[in-house]
């Protein structure tokens, strides 16, 4: 008999908005609830670990649990660049009771609040402005030109998405934007 079901948290942001960082500081600050691991095909940056950062795979070791039908959702984001939600991964949170948090892009965090409904929160977090995206973007060293407005292009197109989610944060103050997210999971959790 597969676990009793929890709750979910989706956060989904175009890159560079902070959804990680509040992500965080939820885990920190609620020991009822578990991250989900994504899996991906993207390089490790560095200080990643497999299994805590993200499932590593090659583009053939993806393709290969595809077939298996392993996956909640997925997202081929670039040419051979995967991205998904592994069931296993759902199915070990919810059995040791705890509720699940996911830190995904846009399209992957729609298609897990079609999946999970009213058992899920999906936030929208938004940066103040494309131009403070460029500079968070910029500020983390990782991008080169290329890959910098490909992300801001694909930023622009995210954010037509945002009132699929049921609640917007806007990440212009850190500190106010960790309170609301707070808020946003105690309420939820309270409609148990």
């Amino acid at each position: 008999m597969p676990p009793s079901p929890g709750r979910a948290i989706i956060f989904s942001a175009p890159s560079g908005s902070g959804k990680t960082t509040l992500v965080h500081h939820l885990l920190s600050s609620n020991t009822n609830l578990s991250f989900s691991v994504s899996a991906t095909t993207r390089s490790k940056r560095r200080k990643e670990m497999h299994g805590s950062d993200y499932y590593f795979f090659t583009p053939p070791e993806f393709r290969q649990k595809l077939q298996e039908d392993a996956f909640i959702e997925w997202e081929e984001v670039y040419p051979d660049c995967y991205y998904g939600t592994l069931k296993s991964e759902i199915d070990e949170i919810w059995a040791n009771g705890k509720n699940v948090i996911f830190d995904v892009d846009v399209k992957g965090g729609i298609n897990l609040k079609k999946y999970f409904g009213d058992r899920a929160l999906a936030v929208f977090v938004r940066p103040p402005s494309l131009a403070v995206l460029e500079e968070r973007l910029k500020a983390r060293n990782t991008e080169t030109p290329e890959s910098l407005q490909k992300r801001i292009s694909k930023a622009e197109y995210e954010l037509k998405f945002e009132d699929l989610f049921d609640v917007t944060v806007v990440n212009d103050d850190l500190t106010q934007a960790k309170q609301e997210v707070q808020k946003l999971y105690a309420n939820f959790i309270d409609q148990q």
